[in-house]
């Protein structure tokens, strides 16, 4: 069973020895989440995410989180040009001028949501595939599923971008619908 030497603990295979990532494996990933703004953020990270290290993203979280209001679904909703100008000057940020306007645009499809099941968890969680065996390894974990690519049509049929497959299957799996822990790790 493939585990990560440098993390010395039998982690996940993805995990680095850099402390913010242990403690993002540990502590984070794959835990099940059900608040809106939480679920929000992270969809938005994983925009943010593609074509970057995720451990890119973890080192900007706290800068991104105050570019966009905490991810305050409501509040980044109605940011204006103005912001996005504001947020195309921000280095602490990936300044991606598609991403930043897919976060806005997403938080405005996010509110749509909300008035249509009730929360943004609630329609989220309705994509959850049933309980699989634990993988034993990363070949055992496929890049999307049907659940991920069902989400993903749902989500883009609402008006949201950069939500393809993948980047929904990597959301279903951090925000704790799968739990995709290797069978070895001790965070399953």
């Amino acid at each position: 069973m493939p585990t990560n030497p440098a993390s010395g603990s039998g982690r996940c295979w993805w995990v680095t020895s850099d402390p913010l990532y242990v403690a993002y494996h540990d502590n984070e990933w794959g835990r099940p989440v059900t608040d809106d703004n939480k679920l929000f953020e992270k969809l938005c990270l994983e925009g943010f995410q593609a074509g970057l290290s995720w451990l890119t993203i973890l080192r900007k979280r706290p800068a991104f989180r105050a570019a966009f209001a905490g991810f305050d679904i409501e509040a980044v909703a109605r940011f204006t040009d103005a912001e996005v100008t504001r947020l195309l000057t921000d280095p602490s940020i990936v300044r991606n001028r598609a991403k930043i306007e897919a976060a806005i645009v997403n938080a405005r499809a996010a509110l749509g949501v909300v008035e249509e099941a009730g929360s943004f968890a609630a329609f989220v969680w309705a994509f959850q595939p049933p309980p699989k065996p634990a993988p034993r390894g990363p070949e055992d974990i496929p890049a999307s599923t049907p659940e991920s690519t069902a989400l993903s049509n749902a989500l883009k049929s609402r008006g949201f971008r950069f939500v393809g497959p993948t980047t929904a299957y990597a959301f279903m799996q951090a925000m704790g619908l799968v739990n995709n822990h290797l069978e070895s790790c001790p965070a399953r």
